[in-house]
């Protein structure tokens, strides 16, 4: 080496790029880990109430009838291609989709007001909605969105993550195990004008307490009042009451009212389409030629983040919401999971009620609907039930009435008796 040239074994090297020192460890999901736990778990008598999926009676997921034979009419379709569908989706889908929220009769979709688009199941919805209204809504000072409390956690994830500030209001009473009406309305007056609320459209998630109409009609009111916007989360139509036109009746109350709106839907649970991510997004404006603006913006923001989307589980769904007999076929597979999970609220109250005289009042069991149950358990409760009876549930007592059924229902009514009795 000349004298005086640099040292190449002695120059420091550059601090590398992709470090990643300053990453936290982020927490588990909890549901998925309750899951974990529960499939980890030896015990023979263990119980999954954490899971938010339908299942049978033998605990088993259950593949619609109906979707066994959509997808069949798929694959003997000879003319079946897997070219990309257009940005928005799948047009026949979209299109049945928006009609079965909205109603076919509906003056919105008439009018042309209706932008629909297809989305990663309801939690793209979820997000692809709240996205445009981070670009496009006019905001009373900051940005934010008032989440019922308690809400779906992941509500908080996908409004923190386009920049919408996620705020509460009340909603669940403890007192009741009921609606905090008078809550609700004193926030929906208490907001900014033009403030965003998310509604569930029926079912709600966690508590399984929905507004009745009149309430609806109250809010609606209010929600006018205040030139409020209601973001819908509709992940259980039909799912909830076994009706689908009873299950939209809030929504299409809203558009008949003339409530500035959107809805997120998923056919997750009511076609039992869990991993195929069927969903939609409908935004409803006041004319047409609006309507034209926001279908194209959410356009763009499709292509930006999937560009298209899958094909499959809108294809089955489409085959199953533009054919009568079809059509007719699922209803009567969603009324039979609708009237499984209320069979199992009637049994659970009559054992706590009737047979073991539990302590409390049980009726909020049969009071609420859908898949979830607020049981106003305390937290030391549930986590009793877990460790003492191998019962897997949530801390704050939600569980999912789909994990009872006839064999396990009358183990778990014992055991919830035996905490309720002993743990405080």
């Amino acid at each position: 080496m000349a004298a005086g040239a640099p040292c190449p074994a002695c120059t420091p090297l550059p601090a590398r790029a992709e470090t990643w020192d300053a990453v936290p460890l982020a927490p588990p999901d909890s549901i998925f880990k309750l899951t974990a736990a529960y499939k980890a778990d030896p015990h023979p008598h263990k119980v999954n109430l954490g899971v938010g999926a339908y299942r049978d009676d033998d605990s088993k997921p259950w593949v619609l009838p109906v979707v066994r034979k959509a997808t069949q009419l798929l694959l003997n379709d000879p003319a079946l291609d897997h070219e990309y569908l257009p940005i928005t989706g799948l047009p026949e889908f979209v299109s049945g989709a928006a009609k079965l929220i909205l109603g076919a009769d509906s003056p919105a979709l008439a009018e042309g007001r209706v932008a629909s688009v297809q989305t990663i199941s309801g939690t793209g919805a979820n997000h692809i909605g709240a996205l445009f209204l981070s670009r496009y809504y006019g905001f009373p000072g900051d940005k934010a969105v008032y989440l019922s409390d308690p809400t779906w956690a992941n509500h908080f994830a996908i409004f923190n993550n386009v920049g919408i500030a996620p705020r509460t209001y009340p909603y669940y009473d403890p007192a009741t195990i009921g609606l905090d009406f008078a809550g609700l309305l004193g926030a929906l007056g208490a907001a900014p004008p033009r403030s965003v609320f998310l509604l569930h459209a029926c079912a709600h998630n966690p508590t399984g307490v929905d507004p009745t109409r009149a309430q609806w009609a109250a809010l609606a009111d209010a929600m006018l009042a205040h030139g409020h916007y209601a973001f819908f989360d509709a992940a259980y139509q039909g799912f909830a009451s076994g009706d689908l036109t009873a299950d939209a009746q809030a929504v299409r109350y809203f558009v008949q009212r003339g409530v500035p709106l959107l809805i997120c839907q998923s056919f997750a649970k009511n076609a039992g389409l869990y991993g195929e991510r069927v969903g939609a997004l409908h935004i409803v404006s006041p004319t047409q030629e609006a309507s034209a603006r926001v279908r194209s913006q959410l356009s763009v923001l499709q292509r930006s983040e999937i560009s298209n989307p899958p094909s499959y589980g809108a294809r089955v769904v489409a085959l199953i919401l533009n054919d009568d007999a079809l059509f007719a076929e699922w209803r009567a597979d969603v009324h039979t999971m609708a009237r499984r999970i209320i069979e199992m609220r009637t049994e659970l109250h009559h054992l706590l009620t009737a047979e073991l005289h539990t302590p409390g009042n049980w009726d909020h069991i049969i009071n609420q609907i859908g898949m979830f149950s607020f049981t106003g358990i305390s937290p030391a409760q549930s986590q009793a039930l877990t460790e003492r009876a191998h019962i897997y549930l949530t801390v704050n007592g939600r569980i999912s009435m789909a994990g009872l059924n006839s064999k396990n229902i009358r183990y778990f009514a014992e055991e919830l008796d035996k905490v309720v009795r002993e743990v405080k």
